[in-house]
């Protein structure tokens, strides 16, 4: 069986902290039998709410595998740990070997600002903007010329 646990760490903790706390963990579960087959850390990112006055923490990712056993194990240490704000388990029902969906968007190269939709965008709106300048100045003249042949024809 395979299962997800997502836990934050309080912010205030040092990355180094956060990993040897993270291998202590990782200990456990392989002392109860279990082993960790994918562990990620995401890093410092903002919390959907403030829990105990804090806007951010430290998430990390692993992936265990063995038997419940293993499982209680890691959440027994989890519930124990000061340092961890919060925490959630899930059943897998399949593993894969790829990098998480935010491990694999920090990966990706950054875009550059052209190619974005809303540099495309702004760059056709002063276009858009140039002609219809140019447009507005070429009908103010020809208007003077208008008239002088309206005036001739009357």
């Amino acid at each position: 069986m395979y299962y997800e646990t997502i836990f934050i760490v309080n912010p205030d903790i040092s990355q180094e902290n956060t990993e040897l706390m993270t291998d202590d963990l990782v200990a456990k579960v392989e002392k109860a039998g279990g082993r960790i087959v994918k562990r990620e850390n995401w890093g410092s990112r903002p919390l959907a709410y403030s829990i105990a006055n804090r806007k951010r923490g430290h998430y990390i990712l692993l992936v265990t595998d063995g038997e419940p056993a293993a499982l209680k194990a890691l959440e027994r240490a989890i519930s124990l740990e000061e340092r961890v704000i919060r925490s959630l388990t899930t059943k897998l029902t399949e593993l894969s070997d790829e990098p998480s969906p935010l491990i694999r968007r920090k990966a990706e190269p950054a875009k550059p600002a052209e190619d974005t939709p809303s540099a495309e965008a702004t760059k056709v709106a002063e276009e858009a903007k140039a002609e219809a300048a140019a447009e507005a100045k070429a009908p103010a003249k020809e208007a003077p010329e208008a008239s002088d042949g309206a005036e001739a024809s009357a």
